[in-house]
């Protein structure tokens, strides 16, 4: 059963292999969708400053009854907090939103702040080093029990690994059929790292694509199903977001093994070439292309973070983490999928 599968940090730490994205789920869904999601067996939840939900995915695990020590939390530094004391500061807010004594991964969510990203040549190479100094310092305090980042390269993972007294245990990226980052892979398992993929089901872009519906109506899976199998046996964690109870029973079944035939023939699947309505965000490969926001910097980060947004109805809450959190802004045209 994959809930009982576990990989192992080089600080002896086990990680469940599967967990429950919670990206656009807002901090009452996000609640609900945790406490169901560790009903089903999830143990293991992923967030980040930047989601605007770390409120709602502690309630959810406090409304769980599930003891804390059987689960798995993880969470992510905002990109724009590139500084110690700001990336320090936020550590101990994103304990204080949770409610709780600690969370079990902590990471650098980009090495660029997300206005940055694809967009400057700039790696914030010595502002990385202090920032994951700051996770030093809060795995030695007993803040976090380990430690890693996302989005990173292999040299903003050369960056730290050439100053870091503990070295990055964990990358999380962008991987799926049609877009299978190799080299990066290859090289975070010659450092020993473990590689987690987010959007295993390419945000929903993976259900239209034709090559992969045959594919797994010929083991009789779904796509998301087939998706989160190859991650699986990539050797990653696997991160698929949901907030309905079928959609995490059916993420979670995953008796059936891809053929290494198959296996090859997926890898070998053209590149995805659009990611539809999010083709905007910055882990897309979305540019501003003139409709962006002004990057957020860390003092506007912090007020934004502590904005009271319940008076705000789900849709505008979602609306409002994207453009406030992520800097990031779609086309007029496209907002109606997003603002109702």
């Amino acid at each position: 059963m994959i809930f009982s599968e576990q990989d192992t940090l080089p600080n002896g730490v086990t990680i469940p292999r599967l967990a429950l994205g919670t990206w656009f789920l807002p901090d009452q869904q996000a609640a609900e969708a945790v406490k169901t999601a560790l009903s089903i067996g999830y143990r293991h939840i992923d967030t980040a400053q930047a989601y605007g939900n770390e409120a709602g995915v502690g309630e959810g695990i406090r409304r769980s009854g599930i003891p804390r020590e059987e689960i798995f939390v993880t969470s992510k530094v905002a990109a724009e907090h590139k500084s110690y004391a700001t990336a320090a500061q936020s550590i101990h807010q994103t304990l204080t939103t949770m409610g709780l004594d600690y969370v079990d991964l902590m990471l650098i969510h980009s090495p660029q702040p997300w206005a940055e990203v694809n967009q400057s040549d700039n790696r914030y190479f010595p502002e990385n080093r202090q920032v994951w100094r700051a996770l030093e310092d809060a795995l030695s305090a007993g803040k976090v029990r380990a430690i890693g980042v996302s989005n990173f390269q292999p040299a903003d993972l050369e960056n730290l690994w050439a100053t870091a007294a503990v070295k990055p245990m964990v990358n999380q990226v962008l991987c799926h059929i049609s877009n299978t980052p190799l080299a990066l892979l290859s090289f975070c398992r010659s450092r020993g790292i473990l590689l987690e993929a987010y959007s295993p089901v390419a945000h929903g872009e993976a259900k239209k694509n034709p090559a992969i519906q045959r594919m797994a109506q010929r083991y009789g899976v779904s796509v998301p199903q087939l998706c989160i199998r190859y991650d699986l046996q990539l050797g990653m964690v696997v991160l698929p977001k949901a907030a309905n109870p079928d959609h995490m029973r059916e993420n979670a079944s995953l008796d059936f093994t891809i053929s290494e035939e198959d296996m090859d023939q997926l890898l070998r699947l053209p590149p995805i070439q659009d990611y539809g309505p999010f083709r905007h965000f910055p882990v897309f490969g979305g540019k501003k292309n003139g409709y962006g926001v002004p990057p957020v910097s860390a003092e506007r980060f912090a007020f934004l973070a502590a904005f009271p947004k319940n008076h705000l109805s789900p849709e505008r809450e979602l609306w409002y983490t994207t453009v406030a959190f992520l800097s990031f802004d779609p086309p007029s045209h496209e907002r109606s999928l997003f603002w109702t």
